[in-house]
């Protein structure tokens, strides 16, 4: 799969030049229309965004998928955001990658592999496939679930989580109570609040 061989939902700013790019994976057994509440959600939010909502990149990536087709998948949806990110002009630290499910395990997967490619992971309902050997420097992961999520146990996210936290990941954990396998609005607002208010850690590093 090569990036012109994606069919892609998106939404353009209404009026100006496009100062952010969001890039929104739909699950497993999904559609790209899945996304378009949530892209409608940032849409609102940031005025000058562009918002794309690739088809079909996540397949499977669970722990029945092999290792070649993970990688081929990172590597299709690496290739995809290079050639959106030239095509709109901004920059891999005004891209932000949003994922649900199987959509944001790839997310995941991607700042595992290529640190920096975008600024920002936001997985709902996701987790890392295997477990991470190192961390991000210049990738912030913002980890959103539901408490009762039967397809990815909350469990194994603090698990990740704590393993991040123990790499010195920039990264946040937000759970929703009484919330399940979903794109659940509490979770939304609070991808929204991260969004909005969280300034990466590799911005107070020095050199």
């Amino acid at each position: 799969m090569t990036p012109p061989d994606i069919q892609t939902l998106e939404r353009l700013p209404a009026a100006g030049a496009a100062k952010q790019l969001f890039v929104l994976l739909h699950d497993a057994g999904g559609t790209a229309a899945d996304m378009l509440a949530l892209g409608e959600v940032i849409g609102r939010a940031f005025a000058q965004a562009v918002v794309l909502m690739p088809e079909g990149l996540s397949g499977a990536f669970d722990d029945a998928d092999t290792l070649e087709a993970r990688g081929g998948r990172v590597a299709a949806l690496a290739a995809f955001l290079r050639v959106q990110q030239q095509r709109v002009g901004l920059l891999q630290s005004d891209t932000a990658l949003l994922g649900f499910g199987a959509g944001a395990s790839l997310a995941l997967a991607l700042s595992a592999v290529h640190d920096g490619l975008v600024g920002r992971v936001l997985a709902f309902g996701g987790t890392h496939a295997d477990w991470p050997a190192g961390a991000p420097q210049l990738t912030t992961l913002h980890l959103l679930h539901g408490e009762h999520d039967a397809v990815v146990p909350l469990s194994r996210v603090r698990e990740i989580y704590e393993l991040l936290m123990a790499l010195k990941a920039d990264a946040t954990l937000d759970v929703a109570s009484s919330v399940g396998h979903a794109l659940h609005p509490a979770l939304i607002d609070q991808a929204l609040t991260r969004l909005q208010t969280c300034v990466p850690l590799r911005y107070f590093k020095t050199p």
